[in-house]
């Protein structure tokens, strides 16, 4: 179980299990439910087979990846590694996500079922192969973005006739999210504040998802209470700890490195998108402190001027070697470096709540149309997010929303509480190696692929290398 906490200062000691906060017992969940609904899907189709822009831009970039087409020979392994010192095969896993993925989307935009058959080819070759994730502390991160990113894979094929819902729910449940469980309560045996704020939302994401994709609706308020009160960095005011007046509020990582930074985001928008799906306003949560995050790295990442406050956080395993490490100003960035982050950011708080994003918006009409893994290079870091979002997430502004839309499933949802409704609709010494406001059409920025080391993306406009 999760570490509930109070949300008070960042703790520097290992969180231990306490019972999760309570929800009911058995509710029924919404399917398909974590990143895209049944609605979210019948949006993209009908709006790409009339022609629509920006939907046909995004559909046409998902349309000519490698992963999204049928026949796709998955590669299944009994174990996956990640992390040095250990023969290391998780490319071979986020592949096979990524082309899961693909194909599922495209079969729901296109209606051709042959992308639907690949999808629950490679989900069920994975469920009857896969018994453990292993590695260094990069187990963890292994754990949560692929967790996530195969339960909203099996998500979207979840009704197909041939899909072994059972068996994937068992990999779920028994690979993934045991370890995102735990290093959300014990932190790889480190101080709390040892890992940075990405590694926690990884955990979190999976958690959350697996939560949702198996029913479990104690899972879920787990995931929801440590995003609210949680130890460590991901949790929300550990993640974003200072507001400032104008607005933005400064993100941690930012201290750290651009590329780190854009993933936290990123991950972050995932694990609220999800929970908005289920009944929870976690975008709204703390008077929107997401966005005013969201919005402080997007001007950061454009080369705006931002100011950060010196944080200083302890690092080392409990009972054993300690440290402490001060991130006294923001890192330096390349204004051309991205991520298919910010389409379904921009969407939520522009369209469906019909709040101010200026910088948000920027950024994402900048970044689109959003391609998905393959698209951002052949590392890891170009396969941590799913991507697509000019196609997955651009929708009409809400109307009358005036900030006030509150999430599906029922509008028992209250936007602060956390509270579901209940009714549905329709290793070493260093523990983390590695570890004016809407425009109108979003824009499709021109541009070339580059690779930068490690998790940086870069999309460099006008043709640059």
């Amino acid at each position: 179980m999760l570490k509930a906490a109070g949300a008070a200062g960042v703790a520097v000691t290992a969180a231990t299990a306490l019972p999760a906060t309570a929800a009911a017992a058995d509710a029924a969940f919404a399917h398909p439910g974590l990143l895209h609904t049944g609605a979210d899907l019948a949006r993209m189709a009908a709006k790409v087979k009339a022609g629509a822009a920006p939907y046909t831009a995004g559909f046409a970039k998902l349309a000519v990846n490698r992963h999204a087409q049928n026949g796709w020979t998955p590669n299944p392994q009994a174990t996956v590694y990640r992390g040095s010192g250990s023969p290391q095969n998780y490319a071979t896993l986020y592949n096979d996500i990524h082309a899961a993925y693909q194909n599922a989307l495209r079969y729901h935009v296109s209606g051709d079922s042959a992308h639907a058959d690949t999808a629950v080819t490679i989900l069920n070759a994975w469920s009857a192969k896969l018994t453990s994730v292993e590695g260094t502390a990069d187990r963890f991160l292994a754990a949560g973005l692929y967790g996530y990113q195969f339960a909203n894979a099996a998500e979207l094929v979840r009704d197909h006739p041939d899909f072994d819902l059972a068996r994937f729910q068992e990999l779920l449940t028994k690979v993934f999210a045991p370890l995102s469980d735990d290093f959300l309560v014990r932190h790889n045996g480190a101080v709390v504040t040892n890992y940075w704020t990405n590694w926690d939302l990884a955990a979190m994401a999976c958690v959350l998802a697996t939560g949702i994709f198996c029913d479990d609706s104690s899972q879920v308020a787990r995931a929801v209470d440590y995003f609210k009160h949680g130890e460590g960095l991901g949790a929300i005011e550990h993640a974003i700890p200072v507001v400032h007046d104008d607005g933005l509020a400064e993100w941690l990582e930012a201290g750290r490195d651009q590329g780190h930074a854009l993933l936290g985001v990123g991950l972050m928008g995932t694990f609220c998108e999800m929970a908005w799906n289920q009944g929870y306003d976690l975008y709204g949560y703390d008077d929107s402190r997401f966005l005013k995050g969201a919005q402080y790295v997007a001007k950061w990442s454009m080369g705006g001027d931002v100011s950060y406050t010196a944080n200083t956080r302890a690092k080392g395993a409990i009972g054993g070697w300690s440290g402490r490490e001060t991130a006294s100003a923001v890192a330096g960035v390349d204004p051309a470096t991205t991520r298919p982050i910010w389409a379904m950011i921009a969407n939520h708080y522009t369209k469906r709540r019909a709040l101010p994003a200026s910088y948000v918006t920027r950024i994402a009409a900048r970044s689109a149309p959003e391609g998905g893994g393959g698209d951002y290079g052949p590392n890891s870091g170009g396969y941590d997010q799913l991507g697509f979002g000019t196609l997955a997430f651009t929708r009409d502004r809400v109307s009358g929303a005036g900030g006030s839309a509150v999430p599906t499933p029922g509008a028992a949802a209250s936007p602060n509480s956390g509270t579901r409704p209940q009714t549905g609709p329709t290793a070493d010494q260093d523990l983390a190696a590695t570890g004016s406001d809407d425009i109108v059409g979003w824009s499709a920025a021109a541009g070339i692929t580059a690779v930068a080391g490690g998790l940086l993306l870069l999309r460099r406009r006008g043709g640059a290398g």
